[in-house]
């Protein structure tokens, strides 16, 4: 845990333009075709507050999965939930389906005007309840991995800076370290990637390991950190079913969007992508 603390140390130290990702790396699949997007669709954008985008993922027809520091503000307060879109599937400007929040659910204790800890690693995870379910024939839900430990290669689906207009895809990265539900993997993530899914094959289809938290450097590498999910996804459906607070239904959205993108804003000690 003392190389896991350096590492986010120096993450807080290194200018926000060292992580720049203007230009799709190579190890980087972009589902800007259609048929590339397919078995993708239950991976998408959020666009939260006019300004901000981060990436989520569906775990239930009416459930996103994303990092809690994208739906909370500077004051760590949730975002109201009609505040916040899905876009599924999001595909230059075009998207299988969306919908606009009903109900926002944090797990307790994440600050975030607190610095990049482990004990804030742990807690950044959120789920937004949908106002209308997407329906699994236009996007499939995925499942959360049924061991914190799993075996083989990791992959990552995002919406990042310099390419959030299409899902970007990275079909092989690794465990470096897990501690104290603590992941660390050397997946390329970005400003932007906020939020994103961290897939392992569970039987014959990728299921959720983790979701991306933040970013550092350790030994001079780009190394993205996350966090062990059974227990506080189950903690977080609690809290959504018992009355996580909700605003008033809104339909699901139909008009399609162009999506252009920009720097990046920092907001207490998350960085995001502005939404345009």
């Amino acid at each position: 845990m003392v190389r896991f603390l350096s590492a986010v140390i120096l993450f807080l130290l290194v200018p926000l333009a060292a992580f720049a990702a203007d230009s799709l790396p190579s190890e980087l699949d972009s589902a800007d075709r259609r048929a590339e997007l397919i078995g993708w669709e239950g991976v998408g954008r959020l666009d939260v507050a006019r300004h901000l985008t981060c990436s989520g993922a569906l775990i239930a027809p009416d459930l996103v999965l994303t990092a809690a520091h994208c739906v909370v503000d500077g004051k760590n307060r949730p975002y109201a939930a009609d505040q916040i879109t899905f876009r599924a599937g999001l595909r230059n400007g075009d998207y299988v389906a969306a919908s606009r929040g009903i109900a926002v659910a944090v797990t307790p204790g994440y600050d975030i005007t607190d610095s990049v800890t482990a004990g804030n690693i742990r807690r950044d995870v959120a789920l937004i309840k949908l106002a209308s379910p997407i329906a699994r024939a236009q996007a499939a839900p995925f499942p959360i991995h049924r061991t914190s430990k799993p075996r083989g290669e990791l992959m990552v689906a995002s919406y990042g800076r310099g390419r959030n207009d299409a899902l970007s895809i990275q079909r092989e990265c690794h465990v470096i370290d897990f501690s104290q539900d603590i992941y660390s993997f050397d997946c390329d993530i970005t400003f932007g990637s906020s939020g994103a899914p961290v897939f392992a094959y569970d039987g014959v289809r990728p299921a959720i390991v983790s979701v991306v938290s933040s970013v550092g450097l350790r030994d001079g590498r780009k190394v993205g950190f996350g966090m062990a999910l059974s227990d506080r996804v189950a903690a977080l459906k609690r809290q959504i079913a018992l009355g996580a607070a909700q605003v008033a239904a809104k339909p699901v959205v139909a008009k399609r969007i162009s999506v252009g993108s920009g720097g990046t804003q920092s907001l207490g000690n998350s960085k995001f992508l502005p939404a345009k």
